[in-house]
């Protein structure tokens, strides 16, 4: 990873684009501009002493690859008994519109490392119980006929199962009633690995990397740019502040944008608040265990339960070695940031939002709930969820770990009152001159989606422009996504599997 610059910003420092936070949002537009506006001055700051140390490190989220291959949360019941995929087939296009930008990037030599940070793994649901196979049953029947999913697999065979994923029916009690379906096209991705391949391909290119540096506060000047206070965090910076102008400002800072979009003052930021949830893991990486498992396995989350408590067991790839991890465990703590203060929360709130967020706590006593439960699992409790996917499942070869913090969306309804959000969402300010990116899941899966978005709000005269250079780069866009692979032959990258999970879904 490049080092920190050595120059910190002059006073008089003027850029076109300040991208604040380096991880995989940040990475990923400037990647974009780079294409786009090959000239124009890049700079993104980060203030820990490397990117990729948030949300967007392997540890901290759970890597899938978002496609609603094996998700429930995407794919809801409906109150006449029909399944719902209109979720389930968005995020799908989404993260095709994701996967053919890497592939672009990639056959420029871009991404030099493609296995570093994406490797074909299956997806699974499996669901325990007559109900929830029944479930997954219509839920199978209905995805099938869409042109996404149509290499979806069902079985309620546990020797299926078995030949799948054998440790799910190791040793279960063979009267329950199981079901499992799978999409052998997933993938495990390592976002971390990608946001710093993106950020060294952008650094090569004459991006400016400031690491270290923390953005303080935004005004906007009479010109209509931004000026930046950003403190040099390092232990022997020549001067701790600067300052630095830029026509454009991105956001990408995980939990600690919203605080800095309350600083620039733009009125599309009032109402917004975050609620902050803390995550556990358990990770193993026994080569025993490793060897039984390979696939990400999407199970139901309990009545009542909030959807980022969705347990699944997941095959990792990190560094090039495979782990296993099972998860989440929810907490709560006020940060919003894992590195950040514990006052997070507290200082994110305004006048504005106070309504927003207590209507909000007042709407989700459940998940309030849900949290206090969680605090209050004893490990052995918590042991107990794991065995319930893998019977055989023993203490011993299993290790916590300590996931990132995700800021959950808050803001005003229709009503004016709050309500809670478990997507993501752009705000921009009416003149497109800054922007930021605000939630979690889907998140990193849908992050070239996200920032196309993000360009078109805020450039809408450019997009224009930049529109048949974005088709040539992502076929899908403008079309259905397997209309696209047809039209474009996105099976050309073949023989390597990570290659080719990349480059389609074949």
């Amino acid at each position: 990873m490049s080092s920190r610059a050595s120059n910190p910003a002059s006073s008089a420092d003027q850029i076109d684009v300040a991208l604040i936070g380096g991880g995989i949002m940040s990475a990923t537009l400037g990647a974009l501009l780079k294409v786009l506006e090959p000239t124009w001055k890049v700079r993104i700051y980060e203030r820990l002493d490397a990117v990729a140390q948030e949300s967007s490190n392997p540890w901290n989220n759970a890597g899938t690859g978002h496609a609603a291959l094996c998700e429930l949360n995407y794919t809801p019941e409906k109150p006449d008994g029909s399944i719902d995929i209109t979720k389930a087939v968005k995020i799908n296009e989404q993260f095709e519109v994701s996967r053919e930008f890497w592939h672009h990037l990639l056959t420029t030599g871009a991404l030099p490392q493609p296995a570093s940070f994406i490797s074909r793994t299956p997806h699974m649901t499996f669901v325990r119980g007559a109900e929830n196979v029944d479930y997954l049953r219509r839920r199978f029947e209905t995805l099938r006929r869409h042109p996404l999913f149509s290499e979806l697999e069902f079985t309620d065979d546990p020797a299926v199962i078995a030949e799948w994923a054998p440790l799910l029916v190791a040793e279960r009690d063979g009267d329950e009633p199981v079901a499992a379906t799978r999409a052998t096209s997933g993938t495990d991705v390592d976002f971390g690995a990608l946001t710093e391949q993106l950020v060294d391909y952008l650094v090569s290119e004459g991006t400016q990397l400031y690491l270290e540096h923390e953005v303080k506060n935004l005004r906007k000047t009479k010109d209509g740019r931004w000026r930046l206070t950003v403190k040099d965090r390092s232990w022997n910076a020549p001067k701790r502040r600067s300052t630095v102008e830029a026509r454009f400002v991105f956001v990408g800072a995980g939990g600690g944008a919203l605080p800095l979009l309350q600083a620039a003052g733009i009125p599309e930021a009032k109402g917004y608040g975050g609620f902050p949830i803390s995550g556990e893991f358990l990770r193993t990486d026994d080569p025993e265990l490793v060897a039984q498992h390979q696939a990400k396995v999407y199970g139901k989350a309990d009545v009542g339960s909030p959807p980022m408590s969705v347990p699944h067991l997941d095959t990792r790839v990190v560094d090039g070695k495979t782990y296993l991890m099972f998860g989440p465990y929810a907490g709560f703590s006020p940060k919003y940031l894992k590195k950040g203060k514990y006052l997070g929360l507290f200082t994110s709130l305004r006048l504005h939002n106070l309504g927003s967020m207590v209507g909000a706590g007042l709407k989700n006593l459940d998940l309030t709930q849900y949290l206090v439960g969680q605090l209050l699992a004893s490990p052995e409790t918590k042991f107990t969820a794991l065995q319930g996917f893998m019977p055989t499942a023993h203490p011993k070869h299993w290790e916590t770990i300590t996931a990132g913090q995700r800021v959950q969306v808050i803001k005003k309804d229709k009503d004016g009152k709050g309500v809670l959000e478990f997507g993501t969402e752009v705000i921009a300010a009416s003149d497109g001159s800054i922007a930021g990116l605000l939630g979690a899941s889907p998140g990193a899966s849908t992050a070239v989606p996200a920032m196309i978005d993000l360009l078109e709000r805020c450039f809408p005269a450019r997009f224009t422009k930049w529109r048949p250079e974005l088709a040539t780069m992502i076929p899908s866009l403008g079309h259905a996504p397997w209309e696209a692979h047809e039209l474009e032959g996105l099976d050309q990258l073949t023989g390597d599997a990570d290659v080719d999970a990349v480059g389609s879904r074949a």
